[in-house]
């Protein structure tokens, strides 16, 4: 199951309490105070695993807690400080404070860890507040409280090349015929349910991610089909691939209606630079493919990948809008 959002609440543990505590000894009268200090409270932790791919485990499991630290003890003994919980998470998972709606962590990078809820610190014994005027304090502090927090986890799939397009257009074939990656495909709408990742060849030596993303439908903004619940997955692609089957009824219309469901999420997606594909091209004559060819810009791409038509122009065009971007 692919789960790419959701809601925890984290708790950091508690500092230890301080101890109050005199020196007991045979011979030794009148030892003072010996009380040690509270140990420090686990703090939440968060590492990027590259081994997974989902937050399924979070659907399970929405509230987590850090252990306390140890109280302190006689004989200035400091109280153990409590281990971190670690959370284990993809790589390209966003992770957000609900409540101020800022940005904590983006963990975009294989093991990188942040800390998302610090640990409380331990109470002070009574030794920490003895002075030559009170030399037998007998209070000791408590141990502060570890950090709260309502965490939303998004994960962002990361990718170089975003395909989209509508319903059965041709995105999944296109994945499975230029990478090893095997997405479903068949003859009905809404086949992708969920992204999908392959690694497509340019060249020797030179390949790129690319992400099949679910097919849009006019409306997906007002929720319509699978709605915009996986276009965050594009947000952090660097190229835009519309893929319009060529049996529309008018291609320009459609790649605007694509254009402006991108819009509706997220402006900064109509300026990433884009190639626009024109798909199955086998199922029409040289001469329907020319006519419609001139009346369409001249930057079109014209493939199909079922009978491996285009194919070398279709792959330098990706690579090199990719070259252009790195340089």
């Amino acid at each position: 199951m692919f789960i790419d959002y959701v809601e925890i609440d984290v708790a950091a543990g508690n500092g230890g309490a301080g101890c109050i505590s005199f020196h007991r000894e045979k011979f030794v009268p009148k030892g003072g105070p010996d009380g040690g200090d509270g140990g420090r409270g686990g703090d939440i932790v968060a590492v990027a695993d590259s081994n997974l791919s989902t937050l399924l485990d979070f659907r399970y499991r929405r509230r987590y807690r850090a252990a306390p630290g140890e109280p302190g003890a006689g004989a200035l003994k400091t109280g153990r400080s409590a281990e971190a919980e670690t959370l284990r998470v993809p790589v390209g998972t966003v992770i957000k404070d609900l409540d101020t709606g800022q940005i904590i962590a983006d963990m975009d990078s294989p093991d990188s860890r942040t800390v998302l809820a610090r640990g409380g610190k331990g109470g002070h014994g009574n030794d920490f507040y003895k002075t030559a005027v009170n030399q037998a304090p007998r209070k000791a502090q408590d141990g502060f409280p570890g950090e709260k927090k309502k965490l939303a986890l998004e994960l962002k799939l990361l990718a170089d090349v975003g395909l989209v397009g509508m319903p059965n257009a041709g995105k999944s074939t296109i994945l499975a015929t230029y990478s090893a990656a095997r997405p479903k495909i068949a003859d009905y709408p809404f086949t992708t349910l969920v992204p999908n990742l392959g690694i497509v060849k340019l060249r020797e030596y030179k390949s790129c991610v690319v992400a099949d993303i679910p097919g849009l439908i006019e409306g997906a903004s007002e929720g319509k089909g699978l709605g915009h619940q996986f276009l965050r997955h594009i947000q952090r692609t660097r190229l835009l691939v519309y893929v319009i089957d060529i049996n529309e009824m008018d291609i320009q219309e459609t790649r605007a209606t694509l254009q402006k469901e991108l819009e509706e999420f997220d402006l900064g997606l109509v300026g990433k630079p884009s190639i626009t594909v024109i798909t199955k091209i086998d199922v029409i004559s040289e001469s329907d493919l020319k006519d419609i060819s001139e009346h369409l810009p001249s930057h079109y791409i014209y493939i199909s990948a079922i009978a491996h038509k285009g194919d070398a122009q279709f792959l330098q065009a990706i690579e090199g809008k990719l070259d252009q971007l790195r340089a």
